[in-house]
């Protein structure tokens, strides 16, 4: 089967997508596209009947062998799929190529033909809502208008409507309709038509959509939930891009994942890649007003004992250019460079949009609004004591770094006391630590000890007691946990 992912508009599309015919070369079988067919049929249709081809190709002696052994084969792969037990057929369309001098007659059609019949229904349609319209082509006819003609995927549509072509922002009144030729009146969701507009140039619109004036809107970025998908080799990375297919368009796009913090956020972790065998609750929908934890890549369901359910996860979208959609429609992550003779699935994730952000500068307006964080960790020695109450430290801040930004947060010895970080000392990134409950006697003996020993290493020639390396004699660690939220413009540190 050699067939590759041209519609990008298959959400929209997936509500009249009654019927899929998955045709499988008889001789290769399933292929990597034929797997990444199968799991958009899964996304957007309801029935599947698979179509084994070529088979004019098998030797005549062990043709219907093969069929059989192919047909097993594929009943296999569907077992787990929406598609189980659905019927296969096998075919051959163009029996010894195109290029066959003397061309027999298709193998299977009459039959495919009347098992398409069984399997077709009466689909239910809704004319509610706003209208949405697929456009394939646009031609003009003189002396009455132009001519856009397509699918209508969602809503309905009358003579004397207003639509608006959200490509070009424009707005046009529709002058006449057709379907099969024949004028009506109006049309609805499912309905091939054909809409006769005025004052429009065709050759502006050769593809596209047409809508209800306002109802789709541009974006530069967007949230969305996110699943990855199972058959996609390899991690999912924040900050790589990825082919996002949404609405009518796919476009490049930078990703950024996150999720719900940590169950047990009382205790810092030590990095931004929380626990896969504590799965957070997979109830709580996306809200400007709660905090989502940064996560450095998709977090899998796999625990060390096995599967287990993934958590609920989202990502940031940033689009490398704007793309026109309807909200909370189908979002489908891709690979679509990878080498498509590699035995690789392309296709990484699927979404749901659920925030979309229109303002261009949206970095500036929009971003900072979201309360996705960071968590860190930072560790330092204690240097020496100034009092019972007050000790200095190093090594937790660079010398360039803005001590006003961590001033009040509070910080941890490794022998139990707490402090806070009362201020800077010199100019070389030591800072203050005011203890409320003083040093334990312990502590200050230990590091009395310590200072003694550092007393003894001047020489004439060698370093002074100031330039001693003190790395390998402090016994005294500095802890200090807080987060920083990823879009905040002041970059302020948060205690955890």
């Amino acid at each position: 089967m050699q067939t590759c992912i041209v519609y990008s508009g298959f959400d929209e599309g997936a509500q009249i997508i009654d019927l899929m015919m998955l045709v499988v070369d008889v001789v290769k079988g399933v292929q990597t596209q034929t797997a990444e067919c199968l799991l958009i049929g899964e996304l957007t249709c309801p029935r599947m009947v698979v179509v084994l081809n070529k088979i004019d190709l098998l030797p005549a002696n062990k043709r219907q062998s093969a069929i059989e052994k192919m047909t097993k084969r594929l009943h296999k792969t569907l077992e787990g799929t929406r598609f189980k037990e659905c019927p296969v057929i096998a075919v051959a369309a163009k029996p010894g190529g195109p290029e066959a001098p003397d061309p027999e007659e298709p193998h299977g059609v009459p039959e495919l033909i009347e098992l398409l019949k069984k399997q077709t229904y009466l689909p239910q349609r809704d004319p509610a809502g706003d209208l949405l319209m697929a456009v394939d082509h646009c031609f003009s006819i003189r002396g009455q208008g132009t001519v856009m003609t397509g699918t209508i995927l969602q809503g309905s549509l009358a003579i004397n409507d207003t639509v608006e072509i959200p490509a070009l922002k424009v707005t046009k009144k529709i002058k006449s309709v057709q379907m099969f030729r024949k004028p009506v009146s109006g049309a609805m969701q499912g309905d091939r038509v054909g809409v006769c507009v005025t004052q429009f140039d065709p050759k502006l619109l050769e593809r596209g959509v047409v809508c209800t004036p306002g109802s789709l809107r541009t974006l530069y970025a967007a949230v969305i939930s996110v699943r990855k998908i199972g058959y996609f080799k390899g991690p999912l990375a924040t900050r790589a891009k990825f082919h996002i297919t949404v609405g009518h368009e796919t476009v490049m796009a930078k990703v950024m994942f996150f999720g719900l913090p940590p169950a047990d956020a009382s205790e810092p972790p030590s990095d931004t890649k929380p626990s896969s065998l504590r799965p957070c609750s997979l109830d709580s929908a996306f809200s400007f007003e709660r905090e989502y934890f940064y996560q450095d890549e998709y977090v899998t369901g796999q625990g060390e004992a096995g599967p287990i359910p993934e958590p609920q996860q989202w990502a940031l979208l940033e689009f490398e250019r704007p793309v026109t959609c309807p909200s909370l429609c189908l979002v489908i992550g891709s690979k679509l460079d990878t080498d498509i003779h590699a035995n690789a699935c392309r296709l990484a994730f699927q979404g749901r949009l659920l925030q979309g952000f229109e303002d261009k500068g949206y970095a500036e307006t929009a971003l900072p609004r979201l309360r996705i964080y960071k968590t860190k960790h930072k560790e330092g020695q204690v240097e020496r004591v100034t009092d019972e109450y007050s000790v200095i430290g190093r090594n937790l801040f660079k010398k360039e770094t803005n001590l006003q930004l961590f001033l009040g947060l509070k910080v941890v010895l490794s022998t139990g006391e707490t402090g806070v970080v009362e201020g800077g000392f010199g100019q070389s990134g030591k800072f203050k630590i005011r203890l409320q409950e003083g040093l334990f006697p312990e502590t200050k003996q230990l590091l009395s000890s310590t200072s003694k020993k550092k007393g003894k290493g001047g020489t004439k020639s060698g370093p002074t007691n100031e330039e001693a390396p003190k790395t390998d004699s402090q016994p005294v660690a500095i802890h200090l946990h807080f987060k920083r939220y990823v879009f905040d413009p002041h970059k302020k540190m948060v205690q955890l």
